[in-house]
């Protein structure tokens, strides 16, 4: 590539750096601290001692070797642990480059990658980021700094992976093996991942994950994924897998099978991530994250 043409890229690229620190610097500054916060720093607790119960412990925090022992009731103090990790799972398989909104899939996954790693270093906490598709493409080991964090906002912009499908139990077990201490993980997908029948293709993976670590789920999605609109005669293509087909979208029968699969494969992941109990948000390229990210902040 000509130096020139280097240089421009590069220019871009640190134009789209900066645009996207000033935006989500801010909203992490006046908005997301508090909540991150009180969503997720009391999540690391540390073993301190045992005591003897007192009037309004909780009971929950009964030592019951300790009580049977001694005959008298004791109860275990945590102490909250001054910082947290915090690890980024980033989809950056091909079908994040879809989008028939302002964004792409993709650049919206890594706005709200941003925004979470500023609130997070906004509390003093490390932040890692694994990219992948289905593969491991990246890993960042967990870091501090303005200058780390630039470093995982440019990968997220510029990354060309070397693989175009998605294994996001590949992604939860380098998780599970790579950071051995709990970590806050939040895993940012389109979740577009099942076998031939449509069940998830990670939830063994996902099971061993969610007890090691604090686990979330931010899942983006772009509407014409879920409903398509009555155009005509189109050509779709998978873009991960290249296979194609020639739909009729003109055709009611066809459009409301359609939505009834997406809604069921949608149905299938819900009921998993229920399963397992992990906090997640479903957000539209089309719509208003910060709701979105309130929402899954408020419910813990």
């Amino acid at each position: 590539m000509p130096s020139s043409s280097r240089n421009t890229r590069a220019t871009e690229l640190l134009k789209k750096v900066r645009k996207i620190e000033i935006r989500t610097k801010a909203l992490s500054h006046q908005i997301f601290a508090g909540e991150y916060h009180s969503a997720f720093k009391g999540r690391g607790m540390a073993f301190s001692e045992v005591r003897e119960y007192q009037w309004g412990d909780d009971v929950r925090s009964m030592d019951w070797n300790v009580t049977a022992r001694l005959r008298a009731p004791y109860v275990k103090i945590y102490e909250e642990e001054r910082e947290l990790t915090v690890v980024l799972l980033v989809d950056v398989s091909r079908s994040g480059l879809f989008g028939t909104a302002a964004e792409t899939k993709r650049e919206r996954l890594a706005e709200i990658a941003a925004v979470l790693s500023f609130s997070a270093i906004l509390n003093n906490d490390k932040v890692g980021a694994l990219f992948f598709s289905d593969r491991i493409e990246k890993f960042i080991p967990p870091g501090k700094g303005r200058s780390h964090l630039l470093h995982i906002i440019r990968e997220m912009l510029e990354l060309q992976p070397a693989s175009d499908g998605t294994d996001i139990g590949a992604a939860l077990k380098f998780l599970t093996n790579a950071i051995k201490k709990k970590c806050t993980a939040f895993l940012l997908s389109d979740m577009i991942d099942t076998d031939a029948d449509g069940n998830p293709r990670y939830e063994e993976a996902l099971k061993v994950a969610v007890n090691r670590h604090d686990l979330s789920v931010i899942q983006v999605h772009d509407p014409r994924e879920r409903s398509l609109p009555p155009v005509g005669l189109v050509h779709i293509k998978d873009s991960e897998t290249g296979a194609g087909a020639w739909i009729d979208t003109d055709s009611r029968k066809m459009r409301v099978a359609y939505e009834r699969w997406f809604a069921d494969l949608s149905a299938r992941q819900e009921t998993l991530l229920n399963r397992y109990q992990i906090d997640h948000v479903d957000i539209a390229t089309d719509e208003d994250y910060v709701k979105g990210l309130m929402a899954l902040f408020n419910r813990r």
